[in-house]
């Protein structure tokens, strides 16, 4: 069984902006955190006796508004944890990066929803807070700390994919994370994208990816259809599944078997936009982490899914497998459809059971010891990628070669 080599942690519900789409309903300045530093410590260690080489993505609410957050790096960062913060900049300054630099940060990423700051401002309920993430940006950068931006398309903002690609590469920004709306949350009251648009949207990001793919990463998230999106793409695009390095692809959802949340009252979920139901017993006040991960009937469910609906006929299982948030907030069951699919499975016999995500690409002595060099943290990503490509252009057999031509591709 795979360890978390992802983890998000809502260190915090408090925040400073009132953004339309925030998943948490998270607004307020005041309050006390419901874990407090104690027992954040407590935590980092149960995360570093699980998988001391994972990521783990510290983000809120607003994490910034912890005064306790350099000390929480450092603990983490000291138990060989690569500690990356989720923010949307408005409150960092000059001191405050140097300190999150020196306690162990590795990067940043943060928010930005649209080029044109009224539009920014409007989306996230604060009047400046464009100016203010720019800045951070500039903050950022003088403290060298990399960062990324994200970016939550829309029905509203999904025309500036190319607008914010620029912005991205000219900022500096590592890569581009254009990440589709899950409805959970104050989310639930915006008019969401349907499944065409959906679909519209994913090409589109697919032909960006190949105009920017000496510049910037351009990564598509909350999308595990994408794959199944480049396969279809028409032959005079000269895109396909095979043409996008995996490194810039999404892949399957990877909530429960690569992946775990923790929310800010110490509930462990598959993902953010998964709610504990009411009598969740996964909780960290309650069950360690380790027996959580291992031992959760939620997250054993994932790890062998069992398919409803048309996701159970789709072809596609194992490229895609659809967004199980997606299907759960729409009343559906975990294992139901996703709503936001717009494919419609062919006629044929039924397809090779998902369970467990199984390869049926070989890896040969030689690209597993090129595997094993790469960081700890993003090694299960880089080999789900790799075996989708395999797959997808039909090698039997995964060699440094083909690994070297795509990582020649990117030049990462």
């Amino acid at each position: 069984m795979s360890l978390p080599y992802l983890i998000s942690w809502n260190l915090t519900k408090r925040c400073n902006l009132k953004c339309d789409h925030c998943y948490l309903d998270a607004s307020e300045l005041s309050g006390t955190d419901l874990i407090d530093h104690q027992k954040a410590e407590e935590i980092i260690d149960q995360i570093a006796g699980l998988n001391d080489k994972a990521m783990l993505v510290l983000t809120g609410g607003e994490p910034l508004l912890r005064d306790d957050l350099p000390e929480i790096i450092s603990h983490a960062s000291g138990k060989g944890l690569t500690v990356v913060l989720g923010t949307n900049a408005t409150l960092l300054d000059a001191e405050m990066a140097m300190r999150l630099k020196s306690a162990g940060l590795a990067g940043a990423g943060l928010s930005i929803d649209s080029v044109t700051k009224e539009k920014h401002d409007a989306l996230r309920g604060v009047d400046g807070c464009f100016d203010t993430a720019m800045r951070g940006i500039d903050i950022l950068k003088s403290a060298s700390i990399p960062f990324q931006i994200q970016f939550t398309i829309t029905r509203e903002n999904r025309r500036e994919l190319d607008a914010v690609a620029e912005l991205a590469k000219k900022s500096g920004a590592l890569a581009l994370n254009l990440f589709f709306l899950v409805c959970t949350g104050r989310g639930q009251e915006m008019t969401d994208l349907n499944a065409d648009e959906y679909e519209e949207t994913l090409r589109e990001i697919a032909l960006l990816q190949a105009r920017y793919e000496s510049g910037i990463m351009i990564r598509a998230r909350c999308a595990p259809h994408f794959l199944r999106v480049l396969k279809e793409m028409p032959s005079e695009t000269g895109i396909g599944a095979g043409t996008v390095s995996p490194w810039a692809q999404t892949s399957g959802c990877i909530a429960g078997r690569g992946y775990l949340r923790i929310s800010p009252e110490g509930y462990v979920t598959p993902c953010p936009y998964m709610p504990p139901p009411a009598d969740s017993e996964d909780n960290l006040n309650k069950s360690s982490l380790s027996d959580i991960w291992f031992n959760s009937k939620l997250f054993k469910k994932l790890r062998a899914p069992s398919y409803e609906g048309k996701c159970s006929e789709c072809e596609h299982q194992k490229l895609c497998g659809g967004c199980r948030a997606r299907a759960l907030g729409s009343g559906n069951t975990v294992m139901g459809s996703d709503p936001w699919c717009a494919h419609e499975p062919r006629p044929g016999p039924a397809p090779v059971s998902a369970e467990n995500t199984a390869s049926d690409a070989l890896w040969s002595d030689e690209a597993k010891e090129r595997l094993e060099k790469a960081p700890a943290f993003v090694r299960e990503m880089i080999k789900d990628g790799v075996e989708q490509y395999a797959r997808a252009i039909g090698a039997e057999i995964i060699t440094p070669e083909l690994m070297a031509k795509l990582k020649e591709r990117t030049g990462r």
